[in-house]
């Protein structure tokens, strides 16, 4: 199993941040992805929203940085950690747009993009982008499909549903042919639509239990991963909850986990990021351990 972040900072749902996350800013960020970077996780994150409803921002947070901006910033200064999106809703985007501008962060990363994808939820905000929310979920396996066929072309084609295009050069585009793609959801269609178009599958908002029976469901390809959220841990006060929720989640199914941490300053954070490392050596192969 392999181990990546849901950074810090970026986002800020209630009950999952902590209060010294609203003062912070690059800086902190910056600290803790360098440390993430330095010990090892497979990949940090960021999520988008353009903008969430105040009425729904009060109990389910508001704060969601650009995704693009924040992942190009970070990509400066870390060197082998993965840049996901968690997620970009499909919706809100062409294909083409999608893969030139992650592909640019493709190639300024040495490749090390990973698109998280999903269908998307809130009304208000389809509505206030102008975009078709009662279509959404066809459009979305069609969208999918585009930026597979665009990924690191540069003279991408596609003829789909929603989509059709030739003869528009894109360059630069992403040095490698195929980006992983990570399907969120937390419907059996969401995983459905993982095991057809996606290479993960990355549910929330359900408990493991239903998590184990949803995949009992399908039949997944070879290498697909099912990428899980333990509930905030903390290694450092409480090793064995954290081993024991880590437990959980690896027999709901999961290859790789998204980890949130409780801590007080970015400091301990990165305090907490080298507990875990020390408890689970064997989630950061070829890194050196004390």
């Amino acid at each position: 199993m392999r181990c990546g972040i849901l950074s810090p900072v970026v986002f800020r749902p209630p009950g999952q941040s902590s209060d010294w996350e609203a003062g912070a800013g690059p800086a902190e960020l910056v600290r803790i992805a360098e440390a993430a970077d330095r010990l090892g996780y497979h990949h940090l994150t960021c999520s988008e929203h353009v903008g969430v409803p105040d009425r729904i921002a009060a109990r389910a947070g508001g704060t969601y940085w650009d995704p693009l901006a924040t992942l190009s910033f970070l990509a400066a200064r870390t060197t082998s950690i993965r840049l996901a999106t968690h997620v970009l809703v499909l919706g809100y985007h062409h294909p083409l747009a999608i893969a030139k501008s992650y592909g640019t962060l493709d190639l300024l990363s040495g490749g090390r993009v990973v698109l998280g994808l999903g269908v998307g939820s809130l009304r208000e905000e389809f509505a206030l982008l102008g975009a078709d929310f009662e279509g959404r979920g066809a459009a979305a396996d069609d969208a999918i499909r585009a930026i597979r066929a665009a990924w690191g072309e540069p003279l991408p084609q596609y003829e789909g549903t929603h989509h059709r295009f030739r003869d528009f050069r894109i360059d630069p585009h992403a040095p490698r042919r195929r980006v992983p793609l990570w399907i969120g959801g937390y419907t059996p269609r969401s995983l459905r639509r993982a095991v057809e178009l996606g290479d993960a599958w990355v549910p929330f908002g359900l408990p493991p239990e239903r998590i184990a029976a949803m995949l009992a469901a399908v039949e997944r390809p070879a290498g697909f991963d099912v990428i899980l959220n333990p509930p905030p841990l903390d290694p450092i006060a409480d090793p064995g909850g954290a081993r024991r929720h880590v437990e959980e989640s690896h027999a709901a199914g999961a290859t790789m986990l998204n980890i949130v941490l409780r801590h007080r300053d970015a400091g301990h954070c990165v305090e907490q990021l080298e507990a875990f490392q020390q408890i689970f050596p064997q989630f950061f192969p070829g890194v050196p351990h004390d």
